[in-house]
C-alpha cells in the first residue's frame, strides 16, 4: 500500500504532461501537413508559369492606363498623394482578390479527379487543408506584388523600401489571399459545379472591388457605400497596404488594427471552410 501510494504522484505528473506534448505535436503535424498542402499546390506553377504572367497584365493595364489618366485629371481628390500613388497600393490589393477569388475551382477539379477524397481520406485535419491552400494562394499573390511593386517605381510612384514594411506588406499579401482564397473555396462547397462557381466568382468580383477604397476614398462614396465598404475586408488590406508601401511616416497602431481585424476574418474563414470542406465532395 505505501508503495502504491509513494508511486501515485508520479503517474499523475506523468498525465499531466501527456497533454502539453500531445497538443505540441498536434500542432506541428498541423503546421506541417498544412506546409504540405501548400507546396503540393505551389508545384502547380512547374507546369504552367505564364499563368501568372497573364494574371499581371490587368493590374499593369489599370496603372498604366487608368492610373496615368486620372492622374493628369486629378478627378479624385487623394490628399498629399498624386492619384498614381493613391491607387497603386489598391491595384495589389485587387490583384490579390482577382486571383485568390476562383480559387476554389481548383477543389470541384479535384474532386472530380478523385484527389479531393484521398485528402479527405487521410487523417490531416480539414483546417490544415484548407489553411495550406491559401497559403499557396498566397505564394501566387506575392509574384502580383513583386510586379506591382516594379511597374510602380517605374511610373514614379515613391515607395518604402524599408525591410520591415516590406515583410509587412509581405504578410498582408498572405492575409489577403488565405481570405479570399477560403472565401473562394467556402463557395465552391456551396454550388459544387464548375460553372455555377465561375457565375458566382465574376458577380462577386467586381462589388467587392468597387466597394472598397481601391480606386477612391471613402470620404467621397454615398454613406451607404461607406457601410458597405467597412463591411469588406479588402478596404482594411487596401488601408494597411498603403501605410506600408507608400513612402513617408506611418502609424504602427493603424496598421496593426487593420492587421488585426484581417486575421479574426482569416480565421473565421478557414474555420467555416474547415468545416464545410468535406460537403464538396458529398
Amino acid at each position: 500500500m505505501k508503495r502504491l501510494e509513494h508511486d501515485a504522484p508520479r503517474s499523475g505528473s506523468v498525465n499531466v504532461a501527456l497533454p502539453r506534448e500531445n497538443l505540441w505535436t498536434h500542432w506541428m503535424d498541423f503546421v506541417r501537413t498544412s506546409v504540405i498542402i501548400a507546396e503540393l499546390e505551389v508545384r502547380k506553377l512547374s507546369h504552367d508559369p505564364t499563368d501568372l504572367l497573364t494574371r499581371a497584365v490587368q493590374p499593369v493595364l489599370w496603372l498604366l492606363i487608368f492610373g496615368q489618366v486620372f492622374t493628369q485629371i486629378r478627378a479624385i481628390p487623394t490628399g498629399d498623394l498624386s492619384y498614381i500613388e493613391f491607387m497603386a497600393p489598391g491595384i495589389l490589393a485587387q490583384s490579390v482578390l482577382f486571383i485568390s477569388i476562383f480559387y476554389g475551382i481548383a477543389v470541384i477539379w479535384e474532386r472530380d479527379l478523385g484527389i479531393l477524397q484521398k485528402f479527405l481520406a487521410s487523417p490531416a485535419p480539414r483546417a490544415s487543408l484548407v489553411l495550406g491552400k491559401s497559403l499557396s494562394a498566397g505564394v501566387r499573390a506575392l509574384s502580383q506584388a513583386a510586379i506591382i511593386y516594379v511597374v510602380s517605381a517605374l511610373l514614379g510612384v515613391k515607395l518604402n523600401w524599408n525591410p520591415l514594411a516590406i515583410a509587412g506588406v509581405i504578410i498582408l499579401v498572405f492575409l489577403g489571399a488565405g481570405i479570399f482564397s477560403t472565401f473562394s473555396l467556402i463557395i465552391a462547397c456551396l454550388v459544387k459545379t464548375r460553372e455555377r462557381f465561375m457565375g458566382i466568382g465574376q458577380v462577386l468580383t467586381m462589388p467587392l472591388f468597387f466597394a472598397s477604397n481601391a480606386i477612391y476614398p471613402l470620404t467621397i462614396m454615398p454613406p451607404w457605400l461607406q457601410v458597405l465598404a467597412l463591411l469588406n475586408p479588402l478596404t482594411y488590406l487596401v488601408d494597411a497596404l498603403r501605410s506600408l508601401m507608400l513612402a513617408g511616416d506611418w502609424e504602427p497602431a493603424h496598421v496593426g488594427l487593420d492587421a488585426l481585424v484581417l486575421s479574426v476574418v482569416m480565421c473565421v474563414m478557414v474555420w467555416l471552410g474547415a468545416r464545410m470542406y468535406p460537403r464538396v465532395a458529398i
